[in-house]
C-alpha cells in the first residue's frame, strides 16, 4: 500500500518551526506533496513532490525509445524526470519557486504565513462574538470553518441557509467562501492566504456577512 500525505495547502505553515509538529511522523509516508502555488507567493501552478523511493515512479512511469537514449541516461549518472510522470516534458516550474526562495527569504516567508494564521484567528473571534454564528471545528492555521445557525431544528441542519448566505456573499463580488460537509452539517469555510489581505479586508468581509445573515434570517 502506498501512503501519501496531501499537504496541499498547510505544509507551507510548516515552515514556521511552531507547525513543524504537524510533520511528525512523515517519515513513514511514501510520498508527500504541498502546492506552493496556494500560500507560498508562488503563481500557480507550482507543486512539490518527495518520494521516498523514486525507482517506484521510474518502474511504472519510464519509457526508453531508441531515440530518446543518450550515453548519460544509460549510465545513470543523470535523473531523467520524464520517467516520473506521463508526459515526457516538464515545464521549469522549480525557478520561479526558486525566485520566492531567494526574494523573501525564510523569515519573511515566515511573518507571511504567521500575518495570515493571526487574520484568521481574528475572523474567528468575530464569529465567536456573534451568537447567531458558531466556530464548528477548531481552527487551524488560517482556515475557519463556521456556519449560521438555523432558528429550527426542521432547516436540514441549517444546509439552505448557509447555503443562500455563501451565495449572497460570493454574488457581491466582494468576498469569495467556499463550503464543505462536516458530520452533516453544511459548512462556511472563510481562508486568508491572499499577498494583499489586511485587517481591514477580514473586518470588511465579516461585516457582509453579518449584514446578509441579517437579511436571511431577519434578526438584528
Amino acid at each position: 500500500m502506498w501512503f501519501h500525505i496531501d499537504a496541499a495547502y498547510a505544509g507551507s505553515a510548516c515552515i514556521c518551526p511552531e507547525y513543524r509538529h504537524h510533520l511528525d511522523g512523515v517519515e513513514k509516508a511514501d510520498s508527500f506533496n504541498m502546492n506552493a502555488h496556494k500560500w507560498f507567493l508562488t503563481n500557480f501552478d507550482c507543486s512539490l513532490l518527495w518520494v521516498k523511493d523514486r525507482s517506484y515512479l521510474v518502474e511504472a512511469l519510464s519509457t526508453n525509445p531508441e531515440f530518446l537514449k543518450n550515453k548519460a541516461s544509460q549510465a545513470n549518472s543523470v535523473v531523467d524526470f520524464k520517467d516520473w510522470q506521463i508526459p515526457l516534458g516538464r515545464r521549469f516550474r522549480s525557478l520561479k519557486l526558486w525566485m520566492v526562495l531567494r526574494l523573501y527569504g525564510v523569515e519573511n516567508l515566515q511573518s507571511y504565513i504567521r500575518k495570515h494564521i493571526q487574520l484568521a484567528e481574528q475572523f474567528e473571534q468575530l464569529v465567536l462574538s456573534d451568537s447567531r454564528f458558531e466556530v464548528v471545528t477548531p481552527r487551524l492555521f488560517s482556515l475557519v470553518c463556521f456556519r449560521l445557525l438555523p432558528p429550527t431544528s426542521e432547516d436540514e441542519g441549517g444546509r439552505q441557509l448557509n447555503y443562500d448566505l455563501m451565495d449572497a456573499a460570493n454574488s457581491s463580488g466582494k468576498i469569495f467562501i467556499s463550503h464543505t460537509v462536516l458530520a452533516g452539517k453544511f459548512v462556511l469555510r472563510f481562508a486568508v492566504g491572499a499577498p494583499l489581505t489586511e485587517e481591514q479586508h477580514v473586518d470588511a468581509a465579516w461585516k457582509l456577512l453579518q449584514d446578509e445573515a441579517t437579511k436571511l434570517s431577519g434578526s438584528a
